[in-house]
């Protein structure tokens, strides 16, 4: 990079986390930038547009394939329609191009030297150029399809305006496209993924680790979604739907309703019900097998069903007795409570296969493995899904990792480690510790994903009193009015206690209720706004998300989307409300970045 180019804006950073499987209100916030390209529109074109062309034109800029044939049927000269739109689309661009790198603008409409990236929105050399020629010289007249022409521009413009995007985890679990949403993120243009806890226990389970199988089918099931599985993953659930119907056939399973109904009903919806219960009972037992194989994870109060007193219908938890509010449970032997049956045996080894054996997930999670990590350094913040793990006193935890004791830094390199070598070491014996700590990073008190004293899933069904299924947050949580925990962390890092930021997701903020998403003096930022509808109630608003741009730092905070359809047909745009967070007495420059 030469010097003239260092000194060029820096390019723009977003930072989203927890989608959850919400690939709509995700995708819609990456199309509009978080509302930065209607910006640009009112900027550009506010004199060349009237008031009622606006919303479909940045309609059209969202979604141009979708909107560009209901708007054609509109028009009454087609040809000279799409003239003019073309032009507006270029002077548009020109402006969102401004002081951009050649290469980066010729990149964002698929020219780059070695031709159209795969996701690129120019597939044809041809278009990408006449794009960039119009680009330079709105009075031209390119020799291109028309419509090519307009999507490609429109499609420039959206990269255009989110240079790259920071992934602070949790795309997996409660929402029902998490795979939509992994192909964008594998196809987008410039990108970093941090894994969160909801994605880890998905890469376990693609390897085959049953405590990660557990869970995931468990809990499609509690959110109505066991349909990601069979539909856009095939894989065939028919014999566990046999089994768990069979198994719990006259039991009403009533512990085990859905957390959120989707609109299942009949026989589909106790099929999820029976499913939850089974699953919920096969993930006690396999995770009560783990906890016994590695003693080091410290996990042994976890281990409830053996104490189970039926006759009484009660369990102690934490040396309290608790009503239990469900004791039929078939397939355990209290003598034996954490042995499988062979009809269970059968079920997790036929889980197995079927994920081991999904072509289309081992590739979205190769996606997230190839371009994510635990976390990552990027221009002097420190970006991670959850948390770094504190004692109450504010000192970093040290957490022992097959006989390894390590805190802070040390902790995550030393877990990532293992991360990569459960799918990528020689060693038999070592890609099944990584798979078991990948299990462990699902659910463990000293896992900097989890970030929590315990999981309280035996407690969420099975313990009438709520006041047991109590998860204490770590203290990282909790110290926040004290900036002194985070100043070591950012210097365990290696990071500039003065001018670094923690950007983390993970809990939901309470924005309805008051609560600040920045945290100890400014220097710890939590985004996770609630992306997922079921956590919308909690938080207030629909999402957040944090822009770096070269002038400022802000946290925009979004409206929901209603639906697809309405965004295209009814020129819905989400609506951000904007929060200056910083803001720069000279502006940011390439020669500031990474």
């Amino acid at each position: 990079m030469d010097l003239r180019q260092r000194q060029l804006p820096k390019h723009t950073e977003y930072f989203v986390s927890d989608i959850h499987g919400e690939y709509n209100a995700f995708s819609h916030i990456l199309r509009n930038g978080c509302g930065a390209v209607r910006r640009a529109v009112e900027d550009v074109l506010g004199d060349r547009l009237t008031e009622d062309e606006i919303d479909p034109f940045c309609t059209l800029v969202y979604y141009p394939q979708e909107k560009l044939p209901l708007l054609l049927e509109k028009v009454k000269d087609p040809n000279a329609w799409r003239a003019r739109t073309a032009v507006h689309l270029a002077q548009l661009a020109h402006h969102m191009a401004f002081d951009r790198p050649a290469e980066c603008v010729r990149a964002a409409f698929g020219a780059g030297d070695e031709g159209p990236a795969p996701a690129a929105p120019a597939a044809d050399p041809a278009i990408a150029e006449a794009a960039l020629a119009l680009l330079r010289d709105p009075t031209s007249a390119p020799q291109a399809d028309p419509d090519q022409l307009i999507v490609a521009l429109a499609l420039g413009v959206q990269r255009l305006s989110v240079e790259h995007l920071h992934m602070l985890g949790d795309v997996y679990d409660r929402g029902s496209a998490p795979d939509k949403i992994v192909d964008l993120l594998g196809g987008f243009h410039s990108i970093d993924i941090e894994w969160g806890n909801h994605d880890v226990v998905w890469m376990g389970a693609v390897l085959g680790q049953r405590g990660c199988i557990a869970h995931v089918v468990r809990n499609c099931a509690r959110y109505g979604n066991l349909d990601i599985l069979t539909g856009p993953y095939g894989m065939d659930l028919q014999p566990l739907l046999d089994f768990a119907v069979k198994t719990y056939e006259g039991d009403s399973c009533e512990a085990f309703q859905l957390k959120v109904n989707p609109g299942l009903s009949g026989d589909t919806l106790d099929a999820n019900v029976k499913v939850q219960k089974a699953m919920a009972i096969l993930q006690f037992k396999v995770e009560a097998q783990l906890i016994d194989r590695y003693p080091g994870f410290d996990l042994e109060k976890r281990k409830l069903l053996h104490l189970v007193d039926y006759e009484r219908g009660v369990v102690p938890v934490d040396g309290v007795e608790y009503e239990m509010t469900d004791t039929y449970f078939p397939t355990v032997d209290e003598n034996d409570p954490y042995r499988l049956t062979p009809e269970e045996e059968d079920i997790m080894s036929y889980l197995e296969q079927a994920f081991i054996g999904c072509e289309k997930l081992q590739r979205h999670i190769r996606i997230l493995l190839d371009k994510g990590s635990l976390y990552r350094i990027a221009n002097g913040n420190l970006l991670l899904h959850a948390c770094v793990p504190l004692n109450p006193d504010g000192t970093l935890k040290q957490v022992d990792v097959f006989g390894k004791v390590c805190a802070g830094r040390a902790l995550y390199d030393e877990m990532q480690e293992w991360v990569y070598k459960a799918f990528r070491s020689e060693d038999p014996e070592e890609r099944r510790r990584g798979r078991d700590l990948i299990w462990y990073l699902w659910l463990g008190e000293g896992s900097p994903l989890f970030a929590k004293s315990k999981m309280a899933t035996f407690e969420i069904y099975l313990c009438r009193d709520r006041a047991a299924r109590k998860e204490v947050k770590n203290p990282f949580y909790q110290l926040f009015d004290d900036p002194a925990p985070y100043r070591a962390i950012f210097e365990d890092f290696g990071l500039d206690p003065s001018t670094a930021h923690l950007i983390c997701g993970h809990v939901p903020v309470k924005v309805k209720d008051g609560e600040d998403p920045v945290k100890a003096d400014g220097r710890v930022i939590c985004i996770d706004g609630g992306f997922s509808a079921a956590y919308q109630k909690t938080t207030g608003i629909a999402g957040f998300t944090l822009v770096s741009a070269p002038e400022k730092l802000v946290l925009y905070s979004h409206e929901p989307l209603p639906s697809l359809d309405a965004a295209i047909r009814d020129d819905f745009d989400i609506r951000s409300e904007a929060r200056v967070l910083e803001e720069y007495a000279t502006p940011r420059t390439l020669a500031d970045c990474d």
